[in-house]
């Protein structure tokens, strides 16, 4: 007779694809350095005329730091300018520029590809905004990006998103 333990955490098979297998590792952090390098390139023209490096210059001379208003207001920015960029690859293939370049792309837990709006909204922005934080959100987000060592290789942004990033075929 075998009795079932009426206190045992419930249990939960994942139905994977077996040609979907997690990305590498590596591959995942490429990706990251190219959208950074494209987040760069796009952002940087625009805070130097849009006034942004020219305010902290100015208030670190004056031993100030930048205002929270200004800071919020580059946040806010950044994050319209991360959604304009990457909105179309992740709407068509569910990648960023930097996946797509590297063959890989982001799906829901059942293997469905997952929607532009899903992306940015629950996988991206929140990550972007915890960021922010000074010290406790790069502290956090350490602690996200530190989970792709996990053998299922999610991260963080990948509960909070229930996503997972994949070879793409």
């Amino acid at each position: 007779m075998h009795e079932t333990n009426p206190y045992q955490a419930p249990t939960a098979q994942l139905q994977t694809n077996a040609q979907e297998e997690p990305a590498d590792r590596g591959l995942r952090l490429a990706a990251v350095m190219i959208d950074a390098l494209i987040a760069v390139v796009a952002m940087t023209p625009l805070m130097w005329f849009g006034g942004y490096f020219s305010a902290v210059i100015d208030s670190s001379q004056r031993g100030f730091q930048i205002g929270l208003g200004m800071q919020l207001m580059w946040m806010a920015i950044s994050l319209l300018m991360f959604a304009a960029i990457h909105a179309w690859p992740l709407h068509v293939g569910g990648q960023t520029w930097g996946k797509r370049l590297l063959g890989i792309r982001i799906v829901t837990l059942d293997g469905r590809p997952v929607t532009a709006l899903r992306a940015i909204l629950a996988r991206y922005f929140p990550l972007q905004i915890v960021g922010s934080i000074p010290l406790l959100g790069t502290l956090l987000v350490l602690g996200s990006v530190c989970m792709i060592f996990r053998q299922d290789r999610r991260c963080g942004h990948d509960f909070v998103a229930g996503t997972r990033v994949v070879r793409a075929r």
